[in-house]
């Protein structure tokens, strides 16, 4: 699929396996539209906050082992959702490729910095202090986040600079990695793969 002008960059997923059933529509050209659902109210919140931030529309919905704990359920909702992302790009001709942000959110600020260029990395410090954040482990949320960009196919660096309190401060990395996706995303007025090689 291109993702030149006129084209609808949209994507559905869906994974099941006998830990978790995770369904993901997105749109990457909505308006930050998103239905959520994990059993997890926590990261419900933090994709609803990624969907609106990055104006994507966003339906997922996940039926996972809770009764085990949080693990499968935060990894799968993030390889769906990476994997929506790598589809409804297409083969990203028009696109910036890259974005970076810093985000503020109260006492804590993020910045991200992405790289739609097909080579998956990330480096994550969120500097958590806390073991959970709702009914999430905290080091789930980092684990997340290299989870999406493994699936996503993007280099993600993600750092949390300062911050006193751990809702702030996932909620501003959430935020940053939101706008950061927004503006590698963006279609630049081009037809043309961004990279020398000519792919992605």
């Amino acid at each position: 699929m291109s993702c030149g002008n006129g084209v609808f960059r949209r994507a559905e997923v869906r994974r099941t396996t006998t830990e978790t059933d995770v369904g993901v529509r997105l749109d990457l050209d909505g308006t930050g539209i998103a239905t959520v659902t994990t059993g997890l109210g926590f990261l419900d919140h933090m994709l609803i906050s990624l969907a609106r931030h990055a104006r994507f529309d966003l339906d997922l919905e996940c039926k996972g082992d809770l009764q085990v704990d949080d693990h499968h359920t935060v990894e799968d909702c993030a390889l769906v959702l990476g994997r929506a992302l790598l589809d409804s790009r297409g083969d990203g001709a028009g696109i910036a490729r890259f974005g970076e942000a810093r985000v503020p959110m109260d006492d804590a600020l993020a910045v991200a910095a992405v790289d739609l260029g097909g080579r998956p990395f990330a480096q994550v410090d969120l500097d958590l202090r806390r073991d959970r954040l709702g009914e999430v482990a905290c080091e789930n949320l980092t684990h997340f986040m290299g989870s999406l960009a493994q699936a996503g196919a993007f280099n993600l660096h993600l750092d949390v600079l300062r911050g006193v309190n751990d809702h702030h401060k996932a909620e501003a990395a959430f935020k940053a990695l939101a706008v950061a996706l927004r503006r590698a995303l963006r279609r630049d007025g081009g037809d043309t793969v961004p990279s020398t090689k000519g792919v992605l």
